[in-house]
């Protein structure tokens, strides 16, 4: 095994070591607290919040806030709706919390998201980032929220470990967030939530590792503090190294967190610091295909990148937020955060022609800085027999992002015999890699209010609001010169209805919408550099859901239309054209029969170019499946008390690579197993996990969004104990 520390550029030294030195002076306070320690749930510890009002409340049971089994949540936050239980929206969000994470042993956003059955998973061009594909559209790993707040999630990948929940939104959602930095939360949008305190003491310690040789270690330490638990502390450090189950590709990634609040009776102040780095090395690229035929796929495992490449992306994020109930069913809160993003890397993607297959190499330094800023207020009142639950809020997303390049001489290569090359001298480069310059500047500002109007004793609930929105983008060349200046603004409302004809079903409706900036005209074109008007893509949906509190399940009907852009027959460059995916999406999650545990689900697609002058009217969209299944399940084995196993399978659709639909990658199937056992050993509750990822080793194109093929990983085989001490 390489010594990866030794490939490791200097990390900045105050932001990350800083962040570490307190994890371990608040890991050593804690557990010297003479306080009995006992394993806990994964919900935290409720606070106060503004809900619409439900129907038959029982004031002896509070609902559960999870379904049966912990897996999924039945609560969440909406965001500017705030915290809702899913009957009461007119929207399709499912949550899943960290139960599921750990059972699946899921290291990354990516791997929770495998068991999402609308969700699929690619990397993006060049580097070695994960982006997400929603209703049939891209999701940007920079348009990943974290906390609510747009901007200052980790980029490229997202670790699990200092995750509470992970909520994925399916739909158009610029009301309720707000219009996504990189303008590609179309098909709908994922939010990461960090763990907090909850009310039982918690120390919990994990090793794990993998069959390829991977080893890791996560503690997981929380407390709560004062006469009424006022005060709480979490605490996670995660490190992992080693070799993945791809051919030569090394990892190694490290995570701290820390999460301080407090509650009173009306106010409530958090904050979060993370502290995240990942480093890839001779890592598995992505495909490029310029041929008129499909690469056949490679092994497995074989690995077709060079070694020198490497990817490696430093993170460090700051969060406060706080919460006052100035009167009764009525709450300020505000929150803000700042992230500081440091990557370098040494990038070779594979590019197939006809003629054989060549590569070229590209250095990337790049640092990004983001804050965002969220505020308002929530409240509700009464007008006769019609209830109403208002908001009113504000938000600030500002990024500035710096970076270079530099590149050298195409060379061949090979997918199935690849020969590794001396690292590659330049040839070309742009802007200065020691000390990359402003080539971009962000930003977002917007004002929303809604109400939510309840009328029959809240069985009909109908939603109405509105988003102004400002963008502001300015791009700068590398030599200083400003290339682009973005500014303007539009308003996206939103309406959404909801109707209970009995206590567990509701039904919904709304007409939403999401918000890009506009795209510029590219060079050749006879409005070349012209900025075309803000995209607003707009969405319908309507759908049923059940809830009976120990499993639900949703059925949903949709349509959004995305403005397309293309080059018309008088060669100006247009957004004439619609991008539209109608689609039924159908989950069912929880526990239906007592031991046994359900994630699953279908969605079906029929994706359309409309109204294009380029030759792709009628023709599907690359790399949007038609179909896609997921189904998993756990299972508690009667026989042998505190051991479960689970399977899941996943289905995608065959995917076109090209506009013209001359070109495509077959479906594919994967099948995953598991088994999970929880015992007391040495007076200590334990659980030994085992996973076996992608069992069958079978080798496949899992993704041609954008045009780019991935290949899916191997087998991998996870294994994990946890100690609750």
């Amino acid at each position: 095994m390489s010594d990866l520390h030794s490939k490791l550029p200097p990390s900045k030294p105050a932001a990350g070591h800083l962040l570490r030195a307190a994890v371990l002076v608040a890991i050593t306070a804690i557990s010297a607290q003479a306080i009995p320690v006992k394993a806990q749930s994964s919900e935290t510890s409720a606070t106060p919040n503004v809900t619409l009002p439900a129907v038959n409340v029982s004031v002896q049971k509070p609902s559960p806030t999870t379904y049966g089994g912990g897996q999924v949540a039945r609560q969440t936050d909406y965001g500017v709706l705030g915290t809702q239980t899913a009957l009461d929206m007119p929207f399709s969000m499912t949550t899943y919390t960290s139960t599921l994470i750990a059972d699946q042993q899921a290291h990354t956003l990516a791997d929770v998201l495998d068991s999402d059955p609308s969700v699929r998973t690619a990397n993006g061009y060049g580097n070695f980032s994960q982006v997400f594909v929603i209703r049939g559209f891209e999701l940007d790993g920079d348009d990943v929220s974290l906390n609510g707040l747009y901007g200052i999630t980790p980029r490229q990948m997202v670790s699990t470990y200092a995750l509470d929940h992970v909520d994925v939104f399916s739909g158009a959602n610029a009301f309720l967030n707000g219009a996504s930095p990189a303008g590609s939360a179309i098909g709908g949008d994922i939010n990461a939530q960090l763990k907090r305190a909850g009310d039982t003491p918690l120390t919990e310690v994990t090793v794990q590792g993998s069959g390829s040789g991977q080893l890791g270690s996560h503690i997981d330490i929380g407390r709560r503090f004062g006469s009424d638990n006022q005060f709480g502390i979490r605490v996670n450090q995660a490190d992992n190294d080693g070799e993945t189950s791809v051919d030569g590709e090394h990892r190694r990634d490290t995570t701290t967190a820390v999460s301080l609040d407090w509650r009173g009776d009306k106010f409530r102040l958090h904050g979060d610091m993370l502290y995240q780095r990942q480093r890839i090395d001779d890592g598995r690229p992505i495909v490029e295909d310029y041929g008129t035929s499909v690469p056949a796929v490679p092994s497995a495992s074989y690995n077709y990148g060079q070694s020198w490449s490497y990817s490696d992306l430093e993170d460090t994020v700051g969060i406060l937020r706080a919460e006052y109930d100035f009167a009764p069913g009525w709450t300020a809160y505000a929150s803000g955060g700042l992230r500081h993003t440091d990557e370098q890397g040494e990038y070779a993607s594979p590019e197939v022609f006809d003629t054989g297959t060549t590569a070229f190499r590209m250095r990337t330094p790049f640092k990004q800085d983001a804050a965002s800023v969220d505020a308002g207020v929530r409240g509700q009142f009464s007008t006769g027999p019609v209830t109403h639950f208002v908001t009113a809020g504000v938000s600030l997303v500002r990024i500035d992002s710096e970076g270079a390049y530099n590149y050298s001489d195409s060379y061949a290569t090979d997918l199935y015999d690849t020969t590794q090359l001396a690292y590659p001298a330049s040839v070309g480069a742009a802007g200065n890699l020691a000390d990359p310059q402003t080539t971009a500047v962000s930003l977002m500002r917007s004002v929303s209010v809604s109400d939510t109007l309840g009328f029959l004793d809240n069985r009909v609930l109908l939603t109405v609001g509105a988003r102004h929105q400002g963008l502001v983008s300015d791009n700068y060349g590398y030599t200083g010169q400003q290339t682009e200046a973005y500014n303007d603004s539009i308003t996206t409302p939103v309406v959404g209805l909801v109707v209970k004809p009995w206590q567990n079903v509701s039904l919904y409706a709304n007409r939403s919408q999401a918000l890009a900036v506009g795209s510029q005209a590219s060079a050749g074109t006879l409005n070349a550099g012209a900025l075309l008007p803000p995209e607003r893509s707009t969405q319908y949906e309507a759908g049923v859901k059940y809830d009976n509190q120990k499993y639900g399940a949703t059925l949903a009907v949709f349509q959004i239309e995305k403005p397309s852009t293309y080059v018309d027959s008088d060669n100006y460059f247009v957004a004439d054209g619609n991008e539209r995916h109608r689609g039924v999406e159908l989950s069912v999650f929880g526990e239906p029969y007592k031991g046994l545990r359900l994630i699953a689900g279908a969605t079906y697609i029929d994706a359309q170019q409309l109204d294009t002058d380029d030759g792709t009217d009628g023709k599907r969209p690359i790399g949007v499946p038609s179909f896609l299944t997921t189904v998993g399940a756990d299972y508690d084995v009667p026989m042998l008390t505190g051991l479960s196993l689970n399977a899941r399978w996943i289905h995608t659709g065959p995917q076109y690579l090209n506009t013209a639909n001359t070109l495509s990658i077959p479906a594919w199937d994967r099948f995953d197993v598991g088994a999970r056992y929880r015992t007391v050993a040495f007076g200590k509750v334990t659980t030994f996990r085992a996973s076996v990822l992608n069992l069958a080793n079978k080798a496949y194109w899992s993704s041609a969004i954008d045009g780019y093929l991935t290949e899916g990983d191997p087998r991998t085989i996870l294994l994990s104990m946890t100690v609750d001490f």
